[in-house]
């Protein structure tokens, strides 16, 4: 009974939403082929030639952070898990706050293309910058998977597709369409799609919270009582209270909002993104607006989530092609019917596509840079070979998250954010604070840090549920390897990372220049000698 419902909510016009997304994927391409031209310079490739201004540099990076776990995953969740599937809206946001006043100015005071360039303005260049270089890949691939699992649960949504093999496909053009983006705008090209795709994806949010909110007579109220005659909760209450995803296991749900607060501080794609500014004082202004982009649409996602509990209902969706990912589209289908579900859906991808690209760009400007002009040509290659470089390494990125992306098909794509979160945080966040504001951190400090970081959340995310030992595992029930309690690392591998930067750093023989931490001191506090730096 429920697969037929199912099968009815998701009737679709797939001619209509396939020409819906073709035609934002025409636009788009123009977009970056336009400012692809102008791309002279490694500054211009990686930085869109730090032209941008705080409102426009605010929308990218809005585009930046939501991405489709923002969208397709949280409204999933909190339309299956109520209460607690908030958890992630909330935790995205104050995560944000902690990166705006721990590290957002501050870095981009001192660096000038990437991570690394802060980690080893005052320590040993070659081993900081692999490290760095070997931890922003990792938290790349990570939520690359997130977002090509939502490409693929998406159009098997929009066109029926049900079989693997489909959806694999759509995961290589997704696959295909990000590397072009990348190839042809630069940091330039993709920083436009992301303003674009947040001003639609934003304005499609908003129209459809207020359609919600007009069904249940602007009553916030009415809304949840409607979410609680639908729900299949037992109490149906259950939706409305703490506990019915995270309360068997509550010490899973505080390592849970630990990597999400503290995740998005070590994020190298939303850090990159303030290179892209003139100065420190559009550095914040940019930081402002995003804030305020990116908390308007995580209230959004509050009310289209219990309005897709409430209209679509939770069975529906976890029965639906895409499981818990199809929720914001049927939700669409549910109020405008195939025209609406079409716009909606084209706005999901634009939303993968975008961040896939920005991500990307930052993986391949992280490998160009630091290993190969920084470690490899010991800082005395040539710009143009930088970049050729980083195009190359743009196409195996593209590769290989593809392969990873039909691999994860099916996985809530929140929860894959969640564990990219988590590997920011154990292997990038201690060093980056040490680096700030401890002028005793060492080059041993550093390396152990995020390599350390970095292999204990890897190993007990391997070792947790997420690979083994339940239905909704990779390897699914039938395969049980796990002895880590908890599905995210957070709590534990976190700690970790900031144990050993103290450790390496207490123990080190060799002590840093005392001359450089205070040049960098003085530099991320004030912005002078920073790229490009004016008067604020």
């Amino acid at each position: 009974m429920i697969v037929q419902a199912a099968a009815k909510a998701t009737e679709t016009n797939p001619v209509l939403n396939i020409s819906i997304f073709l035609a934002f994927v025409a636009v788009t391409l123009i977009v970056v082929i336009r400012a692809g031209r102008n791309n002279r310079s490694a500054a211009d490739y990686y930085t869109g030639g730090r032209s941008f201004t705080g409102p426009q540099n605010g929308f990218a990076i809005a585009g930046d952070y939501l991405s489709a776990a923002s969208f397709l995953g949280i409204v999933g969740a909190i339309a299956i898990s109520g209460y607690d599937g908030f958890l992630y809206s909330i935790g995205f946001l104050v995560a944000w706050l902690v990166a705006l006043l721990l590290v957002a100015e501050l870095m981009r005071n001192t660096g000038k293309y990437t991570m690394a360039d802060v980690l080893s303005f005052r320590l040993k260049q070659g081993p900081v910058r692999v490290a760095a270089a070997t931890t922003t890949l990792a938290v790349c691939f990570f939520y690359l998977l997130a977002q090509m699992a939502g490409a693929g649960g998406l159009v098997s949504l929009l066109l029926g597709i049900n079989d693997k093999l489909g959806q694999s496909v759509v995961v290589v053009v997704v696959g295909g369409l990000m590397i072009l983006y990348v190839l042809i705008g630069g940091m330039k090209g993709t920083t436009w799609v992301q303003i674009i795709k947040a001003f639609l994806l934003i304005i499609g949010a908003f129209a459809m919270t207020i359609w919600v909110l007009a069904i249940n007579g602007f009553n916030f109220s009415a809304l949840l009582d409607s979410a609680v005659a639908a729900s299949i909760s037992k109490p149906a209450e259950a939706i409305l209270v703490p506990g019915l995803k995270y309360g068997h296991n509550p010490l899973d749900f505080i390592s849970l909002a630990i990597a999400l607060v503290l995740g998005t501080a070590g994020l190298p794609h939303v850090l990159m993104r303030f290179y892209t500014v003139p100065s420190a004082k559009e550095a914040r202004r940019s930081v402002v607006w995003a804030i305020w982009l990116i908390g308007a649409f995580y209230l959004f996602t509050l009310v289209l989530g219990f309005g897709a509990a409430a209209l679509v209902g939770a069975d529906v969706i976890a029965a639906a092609p895409g499981g818990v990912n199809s929720a914001a589209p049927l939700l669409s289908l549910a109020l405008g019917g195939p025209l609406l579900l079409g716009f909606i859906s084209a706005i999901a991808f634009a939303t993968i596509l975008a961040v896939v690209a920005g991500i990307t760009i930052t993986a391949a400007t992280s490998f160009a840079h630091d290993i190969y002009m920084s470690v490899i040509k010991k800082g005395k290659g040539d710009p143009d070979s930088e970049v050729k470089v980083a195009r190359r390494t743009v196409i195996v990125i593209g590769i290989l998250a593809i392969a990873g992306g039909i691999g994860v098909q099916g996985q809530n794509i929140a929860f894959l954010v969640a564990l990219a979160f988590a590997v920011a945080a154990s292997a990038n966040l201690p060093t980056i604070l040490y680096s700030l504001f401890w002028r005793g951190f060492t080059t041993r400090g550093a390396v152990w840090s995020m390599y350390g970081g970095l292999a204990a959340a890897m190993i007990l995310i391997v070792f947790s549920p997420v690979f083994s030992g339940t239905p909704t595992s990779m390897f699914g029930a039938g395969v049980n390897f796990a002895w880590f309690p908890l599905s995210n690392p957070g709590i534990v591998s976190i700690p970790i990372g900031f144990f050993l930067g103290w450790l390496g750093s207490v123990t080190s023989t060799r002590k840093e220049d005392p001359l450089l931490a205070a040049e960098m001191s003085v530099r991320s506090l004030t912005g002078h000698g920073a790229e490009k730096a004016v008067e604020h």
